[in-house]
């Protein structure tokens, strides 16, 4: 039996604000979300990145369980950092500058 049969491609990324990074891999049909991280060995390209209990994804969309979610073939799986600032806030953030600067040019 030829074992590449059951294989699919597959992405694993994580980004950082200065360093990303995409890693393509084959994994075995039925690998899930969480395991194709591990095997991607994308752990030791950032220093600190632990796997366990960070939210990933697949193409944007939050997988609830990365443990259970089969990844398909051609999918991306996605690990998401932790936010910084809570959006809202960023965009109140952005909307009083943006404010400040329009009242300086007039």
């Amino acid at each position: 039996m030829n074992d590449t049969v059951n294989m699919i491609d597959v992405e694993v990324a994580f980004a950082l604000p200065d360093q990303q990074k995409i890693i393509d891999l084959k994994v075995p049909q039925g690998t899930t979300v969480h395991d194709a991280a591990v095997m991607s060995g994308i752990v030791n390209q950032f220093e600190g990145l632990v796997l366990e209990g960070m939210p990933m994804g697949i193409f944007g969309k939050t997988v609830k369980n990365p443990q259970a979610e089969e990844i398909k073939q051609g999918q991306r799986v996605e690990i998401y950092r932790p936010l910084t600032i809570d959006p809202k806030v960023a965009r109140a953030n952005r909307a009083a500058k943006a404010a400040a600067k329009a009242k300086l040019s007039s």
